[in-house]
């Protein structure tokens, strides 16, 4: 019997009120960096949501052009370019 993995809706969210862009991306999308544009709300938080099936990532946010982890995320994994990914497990 083969079982499904059903995608998930997953929320990012950034606190970055003067921020002018904000995009996610990770290993979910093979890390392209204009495929997923957060959505600023009234508060400063930009918001993104992704459906993901069951599963560990690695992310990153870009904020205005710059590489930045999620400071919520409390699980890294070094990176190859000498920095750390966010780790995210969707269950």
């Amino acid at each position: 019997m083969t079982r499904i993995m059903r995608a998930k809706p997953t929320e990012f969210r950034l606190y970055a009120p003067q921020a002018k862009r904000v995009r996610l991306t990770g290993t979910f999308n093979d890390w392209d960096t204009r495929a997923l544009s957060a959505k600023k709300d009234s508060g400063g938080s930009w918001i993104v949501k992704v459906n993901l099936k069951p599963g560990r990532y690695e992310y990153k946010f870009v904020v205005d052009g710059n590489w930045l982890n999620d400071p919520r995320c409390t699980w890294f994994i070094p990176n190859s370019f000498g920095s750390q990914n966010c780790v995210i497990e969707i269950k």
